[in-house]
């Protein structure tokens, strides 16, 4: 039987549970993506709360490109030193960390009159219209040589491990949907050509980094028209285990995707929860890797369910730990309550910045 509160082994990194706190942005970074007090504080609380892991909000890996403001940045080595400090105070309550990096593409609407924006193919993102500049072969290879210098930052700044983010809609998720990538070169067509730049990615960043721990985060559908299916989901999945990925992230869906967006509002109920369960329990079956499942999981019974009926060994949560970081460790002293989060997805509503991203957890340290 898998417990949640026992400590486990993911290659060389030791976890002392199997929650991982999944990767949200916070919009609390400087304008440059550098660290600030409101930033650290809220990683320390996660640190403190109980949770075996943490992954960062995602980190840009270029300095012109964020699709968000407040976002995190690892685009030049400026920024090691700061986040050893972060990674130094995350270590102190032996709690792991990992970055995740990534390049937004199209699916944005941050200052897009103002910079390039890099995509597989000329067509509008399907949620937000913008359309982007396709890119050339050697722009890829430059955008491959980012990801590489990236990860090898998160490496010298102390993280446990670093993220290739290539779900939800943002670049590389663009790559592997056939409704944004009709490229027909060796990147679009075939899932294996659509795969292509993440590969190269992962390549790029295993050559730098080692055996350091690498993770890849992916959609096992996007729930959209023409979009990525399971079945090419579940070849990306084969393909990374027999590529040496130390971790996969499993998610879904993108901003176009309706209310099957990666963050299901109203989840009321147990039987609305783990709602890309299935799915990645299905590709667990077919991979040696550790697999990680996150997308509305927030109570200890259906956790529990997850991993001992299963092959999952990771759950993820994002928007519990926001409205509650100290979660883990009630649920460790027996109190297995409710959480306070009632999926409103306040957390993505426009707010001064610097405020708190949970509308349910307002304190001083975040008054605007």
């Amino acid at each position: 039987m898998k417990k949640i509160f026992e400590r486990t082994q993911i290659g060389k990194m030791s976890l002392k549970n199997r929650l991982v706190r999944g990767a949200t942005w916070e919009n609390l970074a400087e304008d440059d993506g550098r660290m600030t007090e409101k930033l650290s504080t809220l990683y320390g609380e996660l640190a403190q709360g109980g949770v075996g892991m943490i992954i960062t909000g995602y980190a840009f890996v270029m300095p012109d490109e964020q699709p968000n403001p407040g976002m995190m940045g690892i685009s030049d080595d400026k920024f090691i030193e700061q986040y050893k400090a972060l990674t130094d105070m995350v270590h102190k309550h032996d709690c792991r960390i990992a970055m995740q990096i990534a390049y937004g593409g199209s699916q944005t609407n941050y200052r897009v009159d103002e910079r390039t924006i890099w995509g597989p193919s000329e067509i509008p993102d399907p949620a937000f219209g913008v359309t982007p500049v396709p890119m050339t072969k050697a722009e890829i290879n430059d955008l491959v040589i980012a990801y590489g210098n990236a990860a090898q930052r998160v490496k010298a700044a102390g993280f446990d491990g670093v993220e290739i983010h290539a779900a939800h809609g943002y670049l590389l998720s663009q790559f592997l949907t056939p409704h944004t990538n009709r490229r027909t070169d060796e990147y679009g067509g075939s899932i294996e050509n659509r795969s292509r730049i993440i590969v190269e990615v992962y390549a790029e960043i295993r050559r730098r980094v080692g055996d350091f721990p690498v993770f890849l985060k992916i959609n096992a559908e996007d729930f959209i028209e023409d979009g990525l299916t399971f079945e090419d989901s579940m070849y990306v999945a084969k393909l990374f285990d027999t590529l040496g990925i130390d971790i996969l992230d499993i998610s879904g869906g993108t901003f176009a995707s309706g209310k099957k967006i990666p963050c299901r509002g109203k989840i009321s109920g147990p039987e609305k929860e783990a709602y890309h369960a299935q799915y990645a329990a299905r590709i667990a079956e077919e991979v040696s890797v550790t697999v990680l499942v996150s997308g509305g999981i927030r109570s200890p019974q259906v956790i529990e369910n997850v991993l001992n009926t299963t092959g999952i060994q990771l759950v993820g949560m994002a928007r519990p730990l926001l409205a509650e970081p100290e979660l883990p460790n009630r649920w460790l002293s027996g109190d297995e309550g409710s959480p306070k989060c009632v999926s409103c997805n306040g957390c993505f509503s426009p707010k001064p910045k610097g405020s708190y991203p949970c509308v349910l957890r307002p304190y001083a340290a975040f008054e605007a």
